[in-house]
Order: C-alpha cells, then sequence, then structure tokens
C-alpha cells in the first residue's frame, strides 16, 4: 500500500477544527453572495488571495469577516455538515467542533437557535456522512468578561446534546486582563461535567501553557507548541501525557512558524509528547486532515506505525465513549495488520 492510500484509509478523527475555519470555499462565496457588503470577496481568485494571511491578528480579522457571514441557523447547519462531508471524503470517523457562541449572538442570532441548528447537524451527520460530531464552545479570548459570560451561559443554559467541551481561543496576548474571568468561566463549566479544552502556547511562550494547565485545568490544550522553551514543562507534558492538539500548517500560515521544517512537531514526539495531529482551519490553510498527516510523512519522515499512533492518539484523546474508541482503535490496528 502506498503512504497516501495508507493515510486514506486511516481511520481519524479531527480533535481541533473551528466551525468557521472549516467552511469550504464554495460556502464561503455562497455566503459571501448572499450578504453582500461583506469584504469577504465573492471570486474564488479573489477568496484565496484574501486568505494569505500575514500574521495571526490579520488571521484573526480575515476570520471574523468571514464569521460575520454566518447569520442564520440553516447557515451553522450547513457548515456542520459540510465538515462531515469533507471529514469522510478523507477516512475521518469523528470531530469535535469548536463553536464560538460569541460570535454568533454579537451578529443576534439567539441562543436556542444555534443550538437547534447544531443538534439538527449532529443528528444528520452520520446518517448521511458516516461521521460522528461533538462541540466544543470555546470563548475568543481578545473579548474578555462579555464573551465569557455569553459562552458560559450559553454552555449551561441552552446546551446542544453533544456538547463535550469548554475552550478558549482567539488571540492569547489579550489575556492576560480578563485571566480572573476566564478562571471563573472554566471552574463553572467543569463543574458542569464539561471538559477542559482551553488553547495555549500557539503565539505566545510557555507562560501561556502554565496558565490553561493551572488556572484552567486543561485536559487537553489547543497547539501547546511553545512548550519546548521550558524544560521543566516539557517533563511536566511527558509525565502528565496531557495531549497536545497539533496543528502544522495553521501555524506556518498564521506566522508562529517560519517554515513547514521548522515545526517543532518531530521533536514533541522525540520528547514523548502526547500529540495528536489537526487541521484546525482547513480551506483557509489550503489543507485538510489527510493533508496533515501526509505532511507528517513527507515532511517529517514518519512510516505507516508512526502514522497510525498518531491516529490512535487522537482516538485515546477524543471524549468518544468507551466502546467507541475500542472499535476506532480496532480499524486502526486492522489496517496496520494488513
Amino acid at each position: 500500500m502506498s503512504p497516501d492510500a495508507f493515510i486514506d484509509a486511516l481511520p481519524k478523527v479531527e480533535l481541533h477544527v473551528h466551525l468557521i475555519g472549516s467552511a469550504s470555499v464554495d460556502t464561503v462565496l455562497e455566503l459571501s453572495r448572499r450578504h453582500p457588503g461583506s469584504p469577504v470577496p465573492t471570486s474564488e481568485e479573489e477568496l484565496r488571495a484574501f486568505y494569505t494571511f500575514r500574521d495571526f491578528p490579520h488571521f484573526a480579522q480575515v476570520y471574523g469577516a468571514v464569521n460575520a457571514l454566518v447569520r442564520e441557523p440553516e447557515d451553522i447547519a450547513t457548515l456542520v455538515l459540510g465538515l462531515a462531508r469533507d471529514l469522510a471524503a478523507q477516512g475521518g470517523r469523528y470531530a469535535e467542533l469548536q463553536v464560538t457562541p460569541y460570535a454568533h449572538h454579537v451578529v443576534g442570532m439567539p441562543a436556542r437557535e444555534v443550538t437547534e441548528a447544531l443538534d439538527l447537524a449532529a443528528r444528520r451527520a452520520p446518517v448521511e456522512h458516516g461521521v460522528e460530531m461533538a462541540y466544543i464552545f470555546d470563548i475568543p479570548g481578545e473579548f474578555g468578561e462579555e464573551a465569557a459570560k455569553v459562552t458560559l451561559d450559553h454552555a449551561l443554559q441552552e446546551p446542544p446534546a453533544a456538547l463535550v467541551g469548554f475552550g478558549l481561543g482567539g488571540i492569547e496576548q489579550s489575556r492576560a486582563p480578563h485571566r480572573d474571568a476566564y478562571r471563573d468561566a472554566f471552574a463553572a463549566a467543569r463543574a458542569a461535567g464539561l471538559h477542559s479544552v482551553p488553547h495555549g502556547g500557539e503565539m505566545t511562550g510557555p507562560e501561556t501553557v502554565w496558565e490553561v494547565i493551572e488556572g484552567l485545568g486543561a485536559e487537553r490544550i489547543g497547539h501547546g507548541i511553545a512548550c519546548l522553551a521550558d524544560p521543566r514543562l516539557v517533563d511536566h507534558l511527558r509525565e502528565t501525557q496531557l495531549p497536545l492538539d497539533v496543528c502544522p500548517t495553521s501555524n506556518v500560515c498564521t506566522g508562529q512558524v517560519a517554515r513547514i521544517e521548522d515545526h517543532p512537531l518531530p521533536r514533541m514526539l522525540e520528547e514523548g509528547l502526547f500529540v495528536t495531529l489537526n487541521s484546525d482551519d482547513p480551506p483557509m490553510f489550503a489543507t485538510t486532515l489527510a493533508d496533515e498527516y501526509r505532511v507528517a510523512a513527507r515532511v517529517f519522515g514518519l512510516g505507516e506505525a508512526d502514522l497510525a499512533e498518531l491516529a490512535r492518539n487522537g482516538v485515546r484523546a477524543s471524549y468518544l465513549p468507551q466502546e467507541r474508541k475500542q472499535a476506532l482503535l480496532g480499524e486502526i490496528d486492522a489496517l496496520v495488520a494488513r
């Protein structure tokens, strides 16, 4: 079996992908034509140029412009089902999709309507595409106390049935003034039974990773690539096997890593850290989940056994029921044995 054929056949889960960032080019073009006056282009060539990011703040600006096109519950369901369709074509079986309730709140969409759209899509995705969907509600870190309150209220008062986690994303440099509000929100979410899955160490240093561990009770961390600058943190992550959801192409596209060849993923694996492989915002970064596995093979030299172990890590770090985990791990083992 060729490396590409092996990657295509490998059962995969996606643990770090954002609702808006998962929107296909065709979907974004449809929305921008439906809602004229947006800065989002209405031609494919211009949109692909629009997705060339100078740095992370520029990426956040573009992301916000695309998010502003999602104005109706039907738009949300379309995005979720589009991701399920795309994952199915790559051997994807399950995704934990990061949703930002505050972004829908500010355009006037009621929480109940957002939840109904998410529930509808989660019911349809396995039937129509063979992909199970779960959700993580994340706070956009640059919007402070109000965003924390809106996100927590939605999670506790109008949660979709498939809500499994509570997160924190956005621009990490903007978090510090709101630290206590985020800590309080995460404490309440964890008390309600949600898993803590914040971003940390994507665009700042190890201190952000320590904060999400010690201040937010992180059970899994988005990115975490800055951890390597702190040997004590590396030791802690190795000892605890706290999962890190790594997104190599994303880190290059947003300017966190200069070249894909410089990405710290190989060293993270050499250090014995628990790593999962993910796509983050795939159409915006011209990637897919399968393409991230291809990067791991072609750029970092990972073989079939290494790729299969990354896939297993994704399953183990997921919040799937134990029986579903065992079934997917069995499928991966069967592919490797064949």
